[in-house]
C-alpha cells in the first residue's frame, strides 16, 4: 500500500507543480505583452510599470487570455489589432516558458 501512496503524492505534487508553472508563465507573459504594448503607447518610468500591473490585474477578470487580450487591444487601439496582440502573447508565452525553464 506504501507504494500507492508514494505515487498518489508524486503525482498530486507534480499536477501543483505543473500548475505553479503554467501560473507564473502566464503571468511572466503578460509582463512582457504590457511591457510590449507600453512601447507602443510610449509609456516609461512609473507610468511602465503602473501599466504592467493593470494588464497583469486584467488577467483574473475571466478565465483564459480575451480578458487580457482585449485590455491591450483596446489600449493600443489603431495602434495595433486584436490579432496582431493575441500573435504577440502566443510568441511571449513560448518567451516566458522559455525564461522559466532556464532558471531551474
Amino acid at each position: 500500500m506504501s507504494t500507492f501512496n508514494d505515487r498518489e503524492n508524486a503525482f498530486e505534487n507534480k499536477f501543483a507543480h505543473d500548475a505553479d508553472m503554467q501560473f507564473k508563465a502566464e503571468a511572466r507573459c503578460n509582463k512582457l505583452l504590457a511591457i510590449w504594448a507600453a512601447g507602443l503607447l510610449g509609456k516609461t518610468g512609473d507610468d511602465l510599470a503602473a501599466y504592467i500591473t493593470e494588464v497583469i490585474k486584467s488577467d483574473f477578470e475571466e478565465p483564459g487570455d480575451d480578458d487580457v487580450i482585449r485590455k491591450v487591444a483596446g489600449d493600443l487601439g489603431d495602434k495595433s489589432s486584436a490579432d496582431e496582440v493575441r500573435a504577440q502573447r502566443v510568441a511571449f508565452l513560448a518567451e516566458a516558458k522559455a525564461q522559466l525553464m532556464s532558471e531551474i
